[in-house]
């Protein structure tokens, strides 16, 4: 890949924060959904880490996430409750005070009827110190961003609010375009053809999935670039491997 082509390039890691993702009792419906959010922005998506309700594993996360990448998003622990620590661990990663901000606070205030605004709804306004808000259009309380760090609220539907809040600051890259052959075969009949291709086709990325249909096993292959004209031949060369291995 050349300093042009790099340039083009842009991305992210995720982080998702929580026991009670680790323990099976929540399931994550976001690492989906910020995949192919990201894809469409132009943004790739390299790495997904899923962490516990842990101080250090999430300043540690967090630390080598944020120099990996681009961009780096997470979703949990940001509520009212005594486990919901990612806010401080955020802080104690960037190495800047936490406290109640005030433009937090106001939009709590004003969200809740007077009187309503009790202390474990006040720790949702515990923003690391030079953090800019993301809006949060669903229940109110604000995620936050500092650094490259965009630290977002668990649960699916306001998460998703919060991205679409986010997506007009980000800067994207080239979209990564792709195309699916089918293949009726196992993955067997075909894997020295595809190697072969993958060697070829430089600015390529070819994966295969095994399947069962009807009973039989049988393929997908995923061809995946950033050239429309890359994608067209190494398409072609996998489906003429297909045609050869079922004759």
């Amino acid at each position: 890949m050349d300093r042009t082509q790099a340039a083009d390039v842009v991305t992210a890691g995720f982080l998702v924060i929580g026991d009670e993702i680790l323990s099976g009792r929540t399931k994550d419906k976001n690492i989906g959904y910020l995949a192919d959010y990201l894809t469409l922005l132009g943004i790739d998506l390299s790495e997904v880490r899923v962490v516990p309700d842990i101080h250090e594993r999430i300043v540690e996360a967090v630390n080598a996430l944020r120099e990996r990448y681009d961009y780096v998003f997470t979703s949990g622990g940001i509520g009212p409750t005594h486990d919901d620590i990612t806010a401080d661990a955020i802080a104690a990663a960037f190495g800047v005070a936490i406290d109640h901000d005030p433009r937090a606070v106001a939009i709590l205030e004003s969200h809740y009827p007077q009187g309503q605004l009790t202390p474990a709804r006040l720790r949702m306004a515990r923003i690391p110190a030079g953090a800019d808000l993301i809006e949060n259009p669903v229940s109110k309380a604000p995620g936050f961003r500092i650094g490259n760090v965009h630290v977002m609220a668990g649960v699916p539907a306001i998460m998703q609010a919060m991205l679409d809040a986010i997506a007009p600051t980000l800067r994207t890259g080239r979209r990564m375009l792709s195309r699916t052959v089918d293949a009726d075969l196992p993955e067997s009949r075909i894997a020295e053809a595809l190697r072969e291709i993958q060697k070829a086709s430089p600015g390529v990325l070819i994966g295969s999935y095994p399947r069962t249909t009807d009973g039989r096993f049988t393929t997908q292959v995923v061809i995946r670039s950033r050239e429309e004209d890359l994608l067209a031949a190494a398409a072609a060369a996998v489906e003429h491997a297909i045609a050869a291995a079922a004759t």
